[in-house]
């Protein structure tokens, strides 16, 4: 009588129920990078960000604030370096164009496009591990289907139907279903989890926002400022 299991099940295995194990496998191996790449991304992220949100609000102005911030490309710099294009482009503009436009609504327009562009860079990969969470099951449900056709199949050719040889080659093709489950279980909670972080990023770049639109305009940071930057 053979051993069943996944190496029986690779051996005896068609084309179509080798194609979905190395499927699911290579969904597996797509979630857990994006897991790890994006999770070392955010650690990252939180911890420079509350750092520097600190050393910017402690310098003396926006140009040695901007040191502090990390380099171009990052949530932060960028940000910043948004708000100070906007001052300088209207200082630079005439008398009648500063007149004709509002320098505090295109500030907030430019800022919240800064945030929103950092926001979808956060959420880069994310959608793929929600796609793997989504199709995984049923991806293996698929494998399992095909593998219990073919084993009926067999046993039908065979005319032996005893429960000894239904047993093993059905619970053999359930091993599709489970591995299906393991990939798409790690995906959805990474996919949860990474969201959050995402989201609490997201928040901190609304805030040091909403800060920076104020000093840009009146050369100092909201009093509001003062007590949470002891606590970033």
């Amino acid at each position: 009588m053979p051993t069943y299991g996944i190496t029986h099940l690779w051996a005896q295995g068609d084309p179509m129920t080798r194609f979905i194990a190395v499927l699911l496998v290579a969904m597996s191996i797509a979630s857990w990078s994006v897991m790890a790449l994006k999770a070392i991304e955010f650690a990252s992220l939180r911890r420079h960000g509350g750092l520097a949100q600190r050393r910017f609000w402690d310098a003396s102005g926006i140009a040695d604030g901007m040191d502090t911030l990390g380099r171009p490309g990052t949530p932060f710099f960028d940000l910043a370096s948004a708000g100070q294009r906007v001052l300088a482009h209207h200082e630079a503009s005439g008398i009648e164009r500063r007149a004709r436009s509002d320098l505090s609504e295109w500030l907030l327009r430019s800022l919240r496009a800064s945030v929103g562009e950092s926001s979808m860079r956060l959420q880069r990969g994310l959608g793929l591990l929600a796609s793997i969470g989504s199709t995984a099951p049923f991806v293996g449900l698929l494998g399992t289907v095909w593998g219990i056709y073919h084993a009926l199949l067999a046993l039908g050719a065979s005319g032996d139907a005893s429960i000894e040889h239904v047993a093993g080659p059905v619970g053999e093709a359930l091993i599709m279903t489970a591995l299906g489950l393991c990939v798409a279980i790690p995906a959805v909670l990474g996919y949860q989890t990474l969201a959050r972080l995402s989201r609490d990023i997201v928040a901190q770049l609304n805030r040091f926002a909403y800060g920076l639109h104020a000093q840009l305009l009146t050369g100092a940071a909201p009093p509001v400022l003062t007590s949470v930057r002891e606590r970033v």
